[in-house]
């Protein structure tokens, strides 16, 4: 059994899949490590032989974690780095290493899933985008906030603009005009994402010409998807993007 984690700023995304290319046999999400720990203790039968993992967390806060898998798995574990050229893929920042490790992953695996140009649009907390060409050149891309940032900061310095969760995810019903400030905040949010969706498919089209391939990813790649309905839905991109970086012997 190979356990795969996605280490995030907030939450972990973990899976757990029986051998290379072979099915996903459980997976969730655990807001910390301790919660991480809670939730493969309690998979009947887990006998974990690898480990590998991307983190965009500091390096003493992954190394914690990395010596708890250890100790507690006796598996050995394989971390993601950063590359200027991995699995024909070039990174395009002129600094490679400061382009984030997701990013990279989902570039990877989109570009092995595409196996040409294609169009990366993570929409999670943050908004982010990437374009690849044809022959495997990454040229770069852009990051805005996502709904949830947005909303957070509406929250934060907005006076009269409370309320939660659960209001939020009603408010999406529809897009009309809202009528309290829940839906006119939520909705507004989710048309400013709709629109930042729509301008990278017309700025890539500028860029890498009509044949290119776009994927979805993130939590919030729903909102979005009758914008393009041509588009590939891979929430696992990042873990297709870590297979690719970190090849088990």
């Amino acid at each position: 059994m190979i356990l795969e984690l996605d280490c995030g700023n907030s939450l972990i995304k973990w899976r757990v899949i029986l051998g290379v290319e072979a099915p996903v046999w459980a997976e969730g999400v655990a807001d910390c490590e301790e919660q991480l720990v809670g939730s493969l203790d309690q998979l009947p039968s887990l006998a974990l032989r690898y480990c590998r993992l991307v983190s965009v967390r500091d390096d003493a806060e992954t190394a914690h974690l990395v010596r708890v898998l250890t100790q507690r798995y006796a598996v050995a574990v394989y971390c993601a780095e950063s590359a200027r050229l991995m699995a024909g893929v070039s990174n395009g920042y002129r600094d490679y290493q400061s382009l984030g490790l997701d990013r990279w992953l989902a570039v990877l695996g989109a570009y092995h899933l595409a196996d040409g140009a294609c169009l990366v649009l993570d929409l999670g907390t943050a908004v982010t985008s990437d374009w690849v060409t044809g022959h495997g050149e990454h040229i770069g891309g852009y990051i805005c906030p996502g709904v949830p940032l947005m909303r957070d900061q509406l929250r934060t310095h907005t006076r009269r603009i409370r309320y939660d969760d659960l209001a939020a995810g009603r408010a999406l019903d529809t897009l009309g005009p809202g009528r309290c400030t829940v839906e006119a905040v939520e909705r507004g949010s989710v048309l400013m994402l709709r629109g930042f969706v729509q301008a990278q498919l017309e700025l890539a089209q500028e860029h890498l010409g009509r044949d290119f391939q776009v994927f979805l990813t993130g939590g919030d790649a729903a909102l979005v998807r009758d914008v393009l309905p041509g588009a590939r839905l891979r929430p696992d991109l990042v873990f297709v993007g870590l297979a690719i970086a970190c090849p088990l012997p």
